[in-house]
Formats: structure tokens, sequence, C-alpha cells
């Protein structure tokens, strides 16, 4: 008989022994559909808020830089205070950088407060407000979907000016073009130029499209007359990130008044730094989650190995009929192990069919879908498990004495 014939032969018989026992079967798998149930759920979820992150953070821009007095990360309250006490980045030193920096493609002041905002008799409450240059659509990485952007010479002149987000233009200007239209920002008119494409969320923290967006030199007459500036940079070219980071650091340094031998007084921050924490916290949370599932199919598994034991005490004598007529051990072993693998493969398929209606619970926050690679590895650890709960009662009816088998009662 070909190995092939073997397994096939024992396929026929497990397959049979297990619906002879449905009852016992089923309440064997209980454990391994919860772990299923489990690792399914838990890389759906990773996958989901992968995504979600990875979207969020490309509006930021891998060739952007953030400098501002705080790190984005501060390792401690220590580290925070100190960031606290430093001066203040100044509009005059943001100028002092542009002039002088030779490896960046834009730059902006960055600043930003929340006001209501109000046309007519519709109000959005609490509406990000943010001041910054005519450079700033070249930094942030979004476009203009209607009018223009304000302009170099509305920037410099501070003109009551502002691109909006698509939020404020939905909820202010349910029916008709905003533009050059004047709302009441706080206690300030502004006139729209223009709106903002539509973005999202950022980190699921706040939207990017309730914004209104003025030139700095109006933020600083209008709403803040002393403002923590940032300075959003756009390098010249990925290959020279990190020789622009160190020009940058050099100019601060000299315009800021760092003496030699004494840390800087401000931060570059970048996505990378984002990308790095959210992996780190990534790994965390799927090592728990590892540790849960694994937990929960260890458990299963026991369960599994413990019904093949007596599966395999009742079976003795059928055991030792088929070796006495000239079944190999390894014909027994395959025997039983398609039998475990059998139990945990139906246990599997069960789990991914309570999984799926949960994942799309999921969807409603997260962009998570039960794709292949989720559904080949469930399958896979649901198989992996049969086989390895299975191995130890598998081997000990295949390594019978015919003989002994037979005189079982």
């Amino acid at each position: 008989m070909t190995l092939w014939q073997e397994i096939k032969e024992g396929t026929v018989i497990s397959f049979a022994a297990l619906r002879a026992n449905k009852l016992r079967s089923g309440l064997t798998t209980l454990g391994i559909v919860i772990g299923i149930v489990t690792v399914t759920l838990m890389a759906t979820a990773i996958q989901g808020l992968n995504s979600a992150f990875r979207a969020s953070i490309s509006s930021m821009g891998s060739d952007t830089l953030y400098i501002h007095r705080f790190s984005w990360f501060n390792d401690s309250h220590a580290e925070w205070l100190k960031a606290f006490r430093r001066p203040y980045i100044t509009l005059d030193q943001i100028e002092a950088l542009s002039q002088q920096a030779t490896l960046i493609k834009a730059i902006t002041p960055f600043s930003d407060c929340r006001l209501p905002v109000t046309y007519k008799n519709r109000t959005s409450k609490s509406v990000t407000v943010l001041g910054c240059n005519e450079q700033f659509v070249n930094i942030a990485g979004n476009t203009v979907a209607e009018g223009r952007f304000f302009n170099a010479a509305e920037a410099s002149g501070g003109r009551p000016v502002c691109t909006i987000g698509s939020g404020i233009a939905t909820n202010l200007f349910p029916n008709i073009s905003p533009i050059g239209k004047k709302i009441r920002v706080g206690g300030s008119t502004v006139e729209i130029v223009g709106i903002m494409s539509q973005q999202g969320n950022f980190l699921g923290a706040f939207s990017l499209d309730n914004q209104v967006i003025v030139p700095m030199r109006y933020y600083t007459l209008a709403f803040q007359h002393v403002s923590d500036y940032e300075i959003h940079i756009r390098v010249a070219s990925m290959e020279q990130i990190e020789d622009s980071k160190e020009e940058i650091r050099g100019i601060l340094r000299k315009i800021r008044h760092v003496p030699a031998g004494v840390e800087d007084n401000f931060a570059i921050n970048q996505q990378e730094m984002f990308i790095s924490t959210f992996n780190r916290i990534g790994g965390i949370i799927a090592s728990a989650g590892l540790f849960i599932t694994g937990l929960s199919l260890f458990v299963g598994g026991i369960g599994i190995m413990n019904i093949m034991f007596v599966s395999v005490a009742e079976r003795t004598k059928e055991i030792g009929i088929r070796k006495a007529i000239g079944a190999k051990r390894r014909t027994i072993l395959m025997q039983f192990l398609t039998e475990a693998a059998g139990i945990c493969l139906f246990a599997g398929l069960l789990g991914l069919a309570i999984a799926f209606p949960l994942t799309l619970v999921i969807r409603q926050f997260l962009p998570a879908t039960l794709s292949l690679p989720i559904v080949g590895l469930a399958v896979g650890v649901s198989l992996f498990t049969g086989v390895v709960s299975g191995f130890l009662p598998a081997w000990r009816a295949a390594r019978m004495n015919p003989v002994d088998a037979l005189r079982n009662d």
C-alpha cells in the first residue's frame, strides 16, 4: 500500500470515528474555537490598527520635519519639565532659519488654537484655527479642492483671509459655495478664499477637516499675540534628510544662542518617531494577544490530547486487528493524527464562522477585514494544534503490540 493510500484510508476511518462520536468531538472543539476566534480577531484588529495608523501618519510626510520646544515623546516628567523651561521659538528665529538654510524646500511657522466659527445663524464650536504662511499647503501634503490657498502677498500683509477644511464647508455652507463668504472666527471676520480636500481624522484624535487656516501675521494680530511657535519644514530630498537635520540644528543653535557643549533647547521631530513608538506599542499588544491566544489553544490542545487518549483506549482491539493484518506503524500514526487534525480543523472553521460577524463590528471603528492571510493563519494554527495535540496518543497507538492489543477486553 502506498503512502497516499494509507493517508486516504486513515482519513476515511478517522472521519468515521468523528461522526460516531459527534457530541464528544463537538465539546472537545470548544477550547480550540475560542483560541481561533481570539487569534483571528487579534490579527484583524492589529491589521486594522496598522491600516488606520498608516493612513493617518501619511499626512505628516516622511520628508517633513517638525521643530518645537518639546519632543513628541518625552521619556519622563523631568524631561518634559526641562523642555517646558526652554525659551519660545520666535517668528524672527523662523525667518532667520528660512534665510540661512539651503537644504529645505518649504518652511512655515505654525501655531493653532480652538475657537467657535460662525456664518449667519450656523456655528461650529471648537474649530482648530491654524496660523501659517503660504508654503503650508506644500508641506502639509493636502490639496485645495475649491478656490485657492492664500498667497505670499496675503500672508506677508496679514490679510483677513482663510482657507477652510471640508468639514467646516459642509457644516456652515450645506447648500451654497463658501468661496467669497465671510465668517466670524472668535471675534474676528475673515473671508474664505479656498476649501481644502477632505483628509479625515489624525490618529482618531481630531478631524483634519475641522480647520480654518489663516496667514500667520493675521493670526498673531487677531488671536494670539504671543505664541509658542512650531516650525514645519519640508526637506529638499529624502536622500539629504540627515544632512538637512544637521544643518537646521546648527543654524538654530546659533540663532538661539546655545553654547557649545550644551544640549539643544529645541527638538526636531519627524514621522519615524511616531512609527517606531507605534511599532513598539503594537509589539506589546501583539505579545499580550499571542499569550492569550496561546493559553486558549493550550487548554484546547490538552482537551484534544485527553480525548485522543480516550479514543485510543476505546479502540485498542481495532488497532490490534489492523496491525495483525499488516497495518504499519505509520498507518496507525497517520490515522490518529488525521483524526486530531480533523477535530481541530472543524474547530478552526467554526471559529472563523464566529469571527466573521465580529470582524464586521470591528470594521465600524477600524478599517479591518477578514483577509485571506488571516484565514490561512487561523486554519494553519488549528491544524498545527491538532497535529501537536494528537501526536502522543497517535504515537502510543502506533507503538502498541498487536498481541497485547487483541487481548484487551
